[in-house]
């Protein structure tokens, strides 16, 4: 018999829910930090270089890459928390639709930072 959890979960349930909380988390917490960390470096910058152009490219450049690894966390979490329960069709399109957003600002903040789309080749 597998043994139940708080609020009638299995505890494979209970496991994958709270793995999934965590990767969620781990998500925002990546794409806090990035930003903070993002912008106390553009100030370093600012006060030492100067040249607001290229240090604002950067800026949005390194913030992208921040939040982009927070938004891997975060469909990584959609996909742990939807299967971790059983699947609807209702579930099921509701994950699809998270995880064509997600990627779709993937693919929007790649472009943004690298200046080109994933799956061409850098010069």
């Amino acid at each position: 018999m597998i043994a139940s959890s708080p609020g009638g979960f299995t505890g494979l349930d209970y496991a994958m829910k709270t793995i999934a909380v965590g990767l969620e988390v781990a998500g925002v917490a990546i794409i806090v930090l990035g930003a903070l960390i993002t912008f106390g470096v553009f100030l370093k910058r600012l006060i030492k270089e100067g040249g607001l152009e290229e240090l604002v490219h950067q800026f949005r450049r390194d913030l992208g890459m921040a939040i982009l690894l927070g938004l891997e966390f975060l469909i990584a979490s959609d996909i742990v928390g939807t299967v971790a329960v059983s699947l609807s069709f209702q579930d099921l399109g509701i994950l699809g639709v998270l995880i064509v957003i997600r990627t779709f600002l993937s693919f929007a903040l790649q472009l943004e930072t690298t200046g080109r789309w994933p799956w061409q080749k850098q010069i």
